[in-house]
């Protein structure tokens, strides 16, 4: 890994960093305090140059695409794969995407093309059943009932002792209300009979939803999330450039959440000294954001 200061990785630092604070992004702060500027990445250098040469084909549908293909989840000819980080998550990630969340907007594919082993990305409404692992399992969104991360551990407890999953029911078939897809990583359904182990390790997989605001409502009403526990992140503000219009800047990029829950987790659940194990999450969209920051500086747009 090479430790790189975002402002380092592009060129003409010191001419643009006053129209860099431009607020035309509707990025909430300046840049010299952008949390990004402080990320532990490896070298981007391989899409500086994919930059340079411009679009390119999908290696798997031959569509011409920047940097990686959003539909087929991987990097586009110009970007060799083994010249991208591969970043281990210590629990698996379910990305529920909306289908009318414009597939090239969305920052949800950068998890899957950094973290491959760990990342599955669902269409709604094909997505899996959870009722069995709700011991195991819980859903990013905010509400009148989430908890905060380092509260996961003692709120998991509560679902084993309600006995969620005994062992007489649990080889059980879920009804099927939609088309369903098993993930991979699914384990045998006598494993979560046991509530034995660590309590901070209990967690095995998070759900995140990738849609915009307005239209959350139609996934976190499935009857297959309800019960799930909810998880709300601490406050912080948005580095997306697509920023939604009249919405907090404590909305989140998909990718945003999904870096800033696993800090959290680290610190809060695991007991962990942070040290940037995730950092390169944002391998792409650290790149993407100082490409358009850029761009509109030179375009001289305040």
């Amino acid at each position: 890994q090479v430790t790189m200061s975002l402002s380092s990785s592009t060129q003409g630092p010191k001419r643009s960093t006053e129209c860099l604070e431009s607020q035309e992004l509707q990025t909430p702060s300046s840049f010299q305090d952008n949390p990004l500027q402080k990320l532990q990445l490896a070298s981007q250098e391989v899409l500086e140059k994919a930059k340079k040469s411009g679009r390119s084909k999908c290696p798997r549908c031959s569509s011409s695409r920047m940097f990686y293909c959003y539909t087929c989840f991987v990097p586009v000819e110009t970007v060799p794969t083994k010249e991208i980080p591969t970043v281990k998550l210590p629990l698996k990630i379910d990305i529920i995407k909306h289908p009318h969340e414009t597939d090239g907007k969305s920052t949800a594919v950068h998890a899957k093309l950094l973290a491959p082993d760990d990342v599955t990305i669902y269409k709604y409404p094909c997505i899996p059943e959870y009722e069995e692992k709700r011991h195991e399992i819980a859903l990013i969104f905010p509400g009148p009932n989430s908890v905060s991360v380092k509260d996961i551990a003692f709120h998991l407890q509560k679902y084993t002792k309600k006995g969620v999953c005994k062992s007489d029911d649990c080889s059980k078939e879920p009804v099927l209300k939609q088309a369903k897809i098993e993930p991979k990583e699914e384990k045998s359904p006598n494993e979560c009979i046991s509530g034995s182990g660590n309590e901070g390790t209990r967690l095995k997989k998070i759900i995140f939803i990738d849609s915009t605001w307005n239209q959350t409502n139609k996934i976190i009403t499935d009857e297959r999330l309800q019960g799930l526990l909810q998880i709300e992140l601490k406050t912080r503000k948005t580095c997306f450039w697509r920023h939604q219009k009249g919405k907090p800047d404590t909305y989140l990029s998909t990718i945003e959440a999904i870096y800033y829950f696993l800090v959290d987790y680290h610190q809060e659940v695991l007991k962990e000294n942070y040290k940037g194990q995730y950092d390169n999450l944002l391998f792409f969209f650290s790149f993407m954001y100082t490409l358009i920051k850029n761009a509109k500086c030179c375009a001289g747009k305040e």
